[in-house]
Formats: C-alpha cells, sequence, structure tokens
C-alpha cells in the first residue's frame, strides 16, 4: 500500500506484500498416500511455491527432507540437496547425477537457490537451536537472489507471550535477509458460514467442534519468504 505524498520515505516501513493459498473446495479423484501434505500444505501448493521461487536447474534444500518436498523438486525439473554435518561442519550435499531434464545446468559453486524450512522442527536440528543461530546458518547457504520460505507450525503464543512470527522475522532481518512475502496458507476448505464464531449455546456440549485443547481449530498455516537480495521496490521502501 502506498504511503500518503505528506508522508516522508523514512518515516515507517512498508508493509511486505500478502499473498493466500486457498484450500482445494473438492477431494481430489485419487488420493496418493506416497506424497502426503508438506506439514500442512498440500502437494500442489508446494510445487507452485517451488515454481514460483526458482528456474529449471536451481538447487532446492528442504531441512526436513520430506518426500513431497523432494517429488515437488524433481518433478519441476530442480536439483535436490541435502544438508549434511561432518567434522567440518555443515556441509551440501547434491545427487551425483544431478542434472534436470531441461539441461539448463547448475553452478555448483554458487549455493542454493530456495531453502524450504518448517519451524520450529528445522531448529531442533541444530546445535544450539534457536531461531536466529538458524538463520545466519541458513542465510551463508543461500546464493544471491535466492529465497528461504519459513512454514510457521507452532501454535499461538500464551496471552501476553511474543509472537514467533515477529521473533523468527526478526532474526532473518538480523542475519541480513529481506522479509519479502506473507503467505497465509489455508488448510482446509474456508465454510460459507463459520459456527465456531457464533456464541455458544448454554445447552450446547463440548463436543469437540468448536475448540481444540481451548483453542480454535487450526485453519491455516503462516508461510513466511525471505530473500537474500531486495527487490527494487522493496529497496525503495527500506
Amino acid at each position: 500500500m502506498p504511503k500518503p505524498s505528506s508522508t516522508a520515505p523514512d518515516d515507517r516501513p512498508q508493509p511486505v506484500p500478502v499473498g493466500l493459498l486457498l484450500s482445494h473446495t473438492r477431494t481430489p479423484r485419487t488420493h496418493r498416500l506416497e506424497v502426503p501434505d508438506w506439514h500442512g500444505l498440500s502437494p500442489n501448493h508446494l510445487a507452485y511455491l517451488i515454481r514460483r521461487y526458482t528456474d529449471a536447474g536451481d538447487v532446492v534444500l528442504d531441512l526436513g527432507t520430506h518426500p513431497t518436498a523432494l517429488a515437488a523438486t524433481t518433478y519441476l525439473h530442480r536439483i535436490p540437496a541435502q544438508l549434511l554435518t561432518d567434522s567440518h561442519g555443515l556441509c551440501l550435499r547434491l545427487p551425483p547425477t544431478a542434472r534436470p531434464n531441461s539441461g539448463v545446468p547448475h553452478q555448483p559453486d554458487r549455493g542454493v537457490d530456495l531453502i524450504l524450512a518448517a519451524l520450529p522442527q528445522a531448529i531442533e536440528r541444530l546445535p544450539h537451536g534457536d531461531v536466529t543461530t538458524a538463520m545466519s546458518t541458513w542465510r551463508k547457504l543461500l546464493r544471491p537472489g535466492g529465497f528461504l520460505i519459513a512454514g510457521l507450525t507452532t501454535t499461538p503464543p500464551p496471552p501476553g507471550g511474543f509472537s514467533y512470527r515477529a521473533t523468527v522475522i526478526a532474526a532473518a532481518r538480523a542475519a541480513g535477509l529481506f522479509y519479502h512475502q506473507h503467505i497465509p496458507a489455508i488448510l482446509v476448505p474456508l465454510p460459507e458460514h463459520e459456527p465456531r464464531t457464533a456464541p455458544e449455546r448454554p445447552d450446547e456440549g463440548d463436543d469437540g467442534k468448536r475448540l481444540l485443547a481451548g483453542r480454535h481449530l487450526p485453519a491455516f498455516r503462516d508461510l513466511l519468504v525471505f530473500g537474500t537480495t531486495a527487490t527494487g521496490e522493496e529497496n525503495t521502501h527500506a
């Protein structure tokens, strides 16, 4: 949203663009058990994000080595990478015959083009186990112009607690990443009328339809996209 002409350019930062991934309203004709959802995100939506942020021949690193991420990466003629730990620390491993069918070569020394991270699961695999260290580590793996998509899978903070989304954004910016986009991914088809927003009747029993462990049932997943290089518009609003 552009600022009014009377507002100085450096008064406050511009909000990042917000995208929206909607759940399918119909069930597919066949359900492939070998391609599960990526932490709640459908295989089609994950493939769309990989195609949106990479080109053929680019390297994609899913920190959780999820089978759906691997399937989508190879199907789209990208190169799947794996993050390993050896005596020298973290290192990337590419398939020995990693070449996309499109014939587009990859330059192995240029870094990763896209990192997929489900949080906090990906952080728990690191020695220090904190989001600030994780973002700094992943930033070094990305090439200039690369992207990191963080899927937040944590529950909302308790009353008075800090937002986990704000914590992740602050850590990414401290690591030198630019907050590129916020994408709420809808996990379930949205009904025309939402019964959970209506007042609960005194005679209504607790049948689990309204709340799960005292909270509303989760209906979306936050996806935060960070880039190593700011776009022209982001530089203007920085």
